[in-house]
């Protein structure tokens, strides 16, 4: 079979996406993965879990557009700034409680597991939403609805994937937002109803097609499971070659990592994330991510776009739900845009242009806001939406792509469910305050609050240029060496390298590689 060093401008993109040691084994394939049968599986089942991400996004750009309907605003008692705060902090509160929990049941379970218990938490949270007859039944539903937002939120850890299923998030959002936009002209409360009802169409297509999807590699290695391990990436990076020497490498290098990180273990992770100076340079990347992934001034258009509208003279409802649509399918384009240049750009490049352009648009959002509070002029208004969309060009392209895929690269395999889940800690433990500050900020001080955001966007850019290392060009494993040094608990690639040509050469002649029987105790950094 040929191999990727054989064209070597493929070889050199490989290179830098993946790092140079994994891109020596990667098969040559001439033609797109569209036509290439094993490739086309592989893409259509990492499709199904991809599409979590959306039903988050769906809720997300649901309860946005429900703002916008006096039908919900009449039968709600007109929510104070307060309650609305409530009724959109639901889920991050439920998303706390759980996912402590969450990362041990799917590090015990499995990933499948887990998704699918999120999903049948979906039916149930739209249900009672759909039905919900009081505000103390909708705050009831939001709350399951966030439970299973942190049952579902269970990304891979490849770089790509990753960033793909972040844009997976507006996919959702782009629905729910024209679901509002259809039936806000009906004069009765299935207008909020029908679009909370709705939420159930994503997980009914996934639970369809989960039981087709395999569970990950790394997690069957990491509970024993070996033989099935090697079955899936046989099958979806093989191409059914048990002789692949793509396969052989894979296997060696989660093996060798599972077993350094095994002897390294102690008993308490989240003790051993601040044990040592490189684990504490992680958890503060970590924190830092989480926190100041939403203070960005994200979350004010996210779930108050009517309140900014309002402030810019924009009052319409049948305008506020169009631009509320169009708005979700700029930001889907854009965030698929972003999610390709990832292994192109680099990670941190791409998260120093985006948070860039972010503070400038900002900054000229801010200003426009202020003079069309001193003019009231409507061609003001309409620039300062335009502002809006520009702002998320940047946002789309860096700092929502990488928020989880710079998360799950930076940490080893034993450390990763906690990582993550401490991103996501801190992240909807600000996002609770940001909602509950937002829409009590916009009601009292108006255009004046963008300022604070302005800063908080200049800070966060400033923190990403000094602490943030690229990881671009590496394997999950190799990113290790860029906080530890070489000492780092990694295999050595060199090593494990020249170990699956020994034995992809030694055992062809028998016709089948064994990789659990290969002696990984030699093979060291």
């Amino acid at each position: 079979m040929g191999f990727s060093g054989s064209n070597s401008k493929e070889n050199a993109g490989a290179k830098r996406a993946i790092g140079g040691d994994l891109a020596k084994v990667l098969p040559y394939q001439p033609r797109s993965w569209i036509f290439t049968p094993h490739l086309l599986k592989l893409n259509l089942v990492i499709l199904v879990p991809l599409l979590s991400q959306s039903s988050c996004g769906y809720d997300g750009t649901m309860m946005n557009g429900l703002q916008t309907l006096p039908q919900w605003h009449d039968y709600f008692n007109n929510p104070s700034a307060a309650l609305l705060g409530l009724l959109n902090a639901c889920v991050p509160i439920a998303c706390i409680l759980s996912f402590a929990p969450v990362a041990w049941l799917s590090d015990k379970y499995g990933r499948k597991f887990s998704i699918t218990a999120g999903l049948l938490s979906i039916f149930v949270g739209s249900a009672l939403q759909a039905g919900a007859v009081n505000v103390g039944m909708f705050i009831g539903a939001r709350f399951i609805l966030g439970i299973s937002a942190a049952l579902i939120s269970q990304p891979s850890p490849l770089a790509k994937v990753t960033t793909l299923y972040n844009t997976f998030y507006y996919l959702g959002s782009v629905i729910a937002a024209w679901a509002t936009y259809a039936t806000f002209t009906r004069d009765s409360t299935w207008a909020w109803r029908i679009p909370s009802l709705l939420q159930i169409a994503i997980p009914s297509f996934q639970l369809c097609f989960l039981w087709w999807v395999p569970e990950s590699p790394r997690w069957l290695v990491a509970n024993g499971r070996v033989e099935d391990a090697r079955a899936v990436l046989t099958k979806y990076h093989g191409n059914g070659d048990e002789n692949s020497e793509l396969v052989a490498f894979e296997m060696l290098e989660i093996q060798e990592t599972l077993r350094l990180e095994k002897e390294a273990a102690h008993q308490n992770v989240w003790r051993d994330m601040i044990a040592t100076k490189a684990n504490r340079k992680r958890t503060y990347i970590s924190i830092w991510i989480g926190v100041t992934g939403q203070w960005l001034g994200v979350g004010v258009v996210f779930y108050y776009l009517y309140l900014v509208l309002n402030s810019a003279g924009i009052t319409s409802v049948k305008d506020q739900t169009l631009i509320n649509g169009g708005l979700t399918l700029w930001n889907w384009l854009w965030s698929i845009a972003g999610a390709l240049m990832v292994d192109r750009i680099g990670r941190r490049t791409l998260y120093l242009t985006s948070l860039s352009g972010m503070l400038v648009s900002y900054i000229i959002w801010t200003v426009l806001t202020s003079r069309f509070a001193a003019t009231s002029s409507t061609p003001l208004g309409y620039v300062v939406v335009a502002m809006i969309f520009i702002f998320y060009v940047f946002y789309d392209v860096g700092a929502l792509v990488l928020f989880q895929a710079y998360t799950v690269e930076i940490w080893p395999y034993r450390y990763r469910s906690n990582g993550l889940a401490l991103v996501y800690i801190t992240a909807y433990a600000s996002l609770i305050v940001n909602l509950f500050v937002n829409p009590i900020a916009l009601e009292r001080i108006g255009w004046k609050y963008y300022i604070i955001y302005c800063c908080l966007i200049g800070i966060a850019l400033v923190g990403v240029y000094y602490m943030f290392p690229e990881t671009r060009g590496y394997s999950l494993e190799e990113i290790a060496r860029v906080f530890e040094g070489e000492g780092a608990h990694v295999p050595n690639g060199s090593m494990v390298l020249d170990e699956v040509h020994h034995i992809v050469a030694s055992d062809e002649k028998a016709g089948k590689v064994d990789i659990t029987v290969v002696n990984v105790e030699d093979i060291s950094s």
